[in-house]
């Protein structure tokens, strides 16, 4: 019978990953291993893992949910397992449904994933899934032609040999879309969501026609920059993949001017730091360094907010800037 490991990125979050891993101890078709990723985390999470007999575990720097995939998916992959179950830190999946997702037809030459359903009602999609907004409303034992990594997504060997491991420089915020268009549109292999093995998770809480606080939204660096690595997966034309960012900006530009209430100006220049990193492939900027530049950002005069970003941005597309290292082979 072909193994299967279950991999589990975490940070910070040990009572759920707790839950998690007893979701997985609970399977009706047993996993052969459970491998941990401990991305940096600063609570009680190395103390607890060290205490389960069961599981196997790595503690690292925090490289984000990119790099933490990127390790988890090559550790299966070099250990020899024939599949690798990936999921985040706070995903339930059903006891049946690692069973329903081997029990899938064809599976080696396509991506599967569990239905990914929200934790709380048990019944709506957390993400958008083909037309469906209910799991109750389909019919069918599979969607074909989508799939939420990583959330129950499972990877044959094949696949890894083929198209590698998650690019761990995305750090976070796109680096699983960027994964799952390598595989599934420059590599051309099939994806499915089997409709039966369900995997719980918590429903998505941000939103862009919601009030974000400029000072801490860190995160929408990642999404803005990683946007553009998207494209370049989604499309094998890279002027295509350029136009289309193009048309994110505005539309992110748009979102902002419509529906943010504070600090307009200031969430619009902002926009072209991330955008100048993308096109110059700089992976460098960590939280810490981001958290730090908007609080500086918000510190300074209107006349800056205006002129410095728009110089900034001029300045370092024309400034070369190394490359980074090239994501984990296989």
């Amino acid at each position: 019978m072909d193994k299967v490991i279950a991999v589990v990125v975490t940070h910070n979050r040990r009572q759920q990953l707790s839950e998690c891993i007893d979701a997985l101890r609970r399977q009706t078709r047993k996993v052969d291993a459970i491998f941990v990723v401990n991305n940096g985390s600063t609570d009680d999470t190395a103390d607890w893992l060290r205490r389960q007999s069961d599981l196997d575990f790595v503690t690292q720097a925090n490289t984000g949910g990119a790099g933490g995939f990127a390790r988890a998916i090559q550790t299966g992959y070099v250990r020899g397992y024939h599949w690798i179950w990936c999921m985040d830190d706070d995903g339930l999946p059903k006891e049946d449904a690692l069973e329903h997702l081997l029990a899938s037809e064809n599976q080696e030459l396509r991506l599967l994933n569990c239905a990914v359903i929200n934790k709380e009602d048990k019944e709506s999609f957390v993400w958008k899934t083909g037309h469906h907004k209910k799991i109750s409303e389909v019919q069918s034992d599979e969607i074909k032609g989508i799939g939420h990594p990583f959330n129950g997504t499972l990877i044959n060997h094949r696949i890894i040999a083929r198209v590698g491991v998650p690019k761990q420089h995305l750090f976070l915020w796109g680096d699983e879309t960027e994964y799952y268009y390598r595989i599934t549109r420059k590599n051309n292999i099939p994806v499915a969501t089997v409709t039966k093995s369900i995997h719980y998770h918590p429903a998505t809480a941000f939103s862009l026609t919601k009030n974000w606080d400029f000072e801490n939204g860190w995160k929408l660096y990642y999404y803005i920059r990683n946007r553009y690595h998207i494209h370049k997966a989604k499309f094998n034309n890279r002027f295509v993949a350029m136009v289309h960012y193009a048309c994110f900006i505005m539309a992110f530009a748009c979102m902002v001017v419509l529906f943010q209430k504070k600090d307009r100006l200031r969430k619009l220049n902002f926009i072209f730091w991330p955008v100048a990193d993308a096109f110059r492939n700089d992976f460098s900027a960590r939280p810490a360094y981001i958290l730090q530049q908007l609080n500086v950002q918000n510190e300074r005069s209107y006349g800056q907010v205006i002129l410095t970003p728009i110089r900034n941005f001029f300045l370092s597309i024309f400034t070369p800037v190394a490359r980074p290292q090239g994501s984990p082979s296989v």
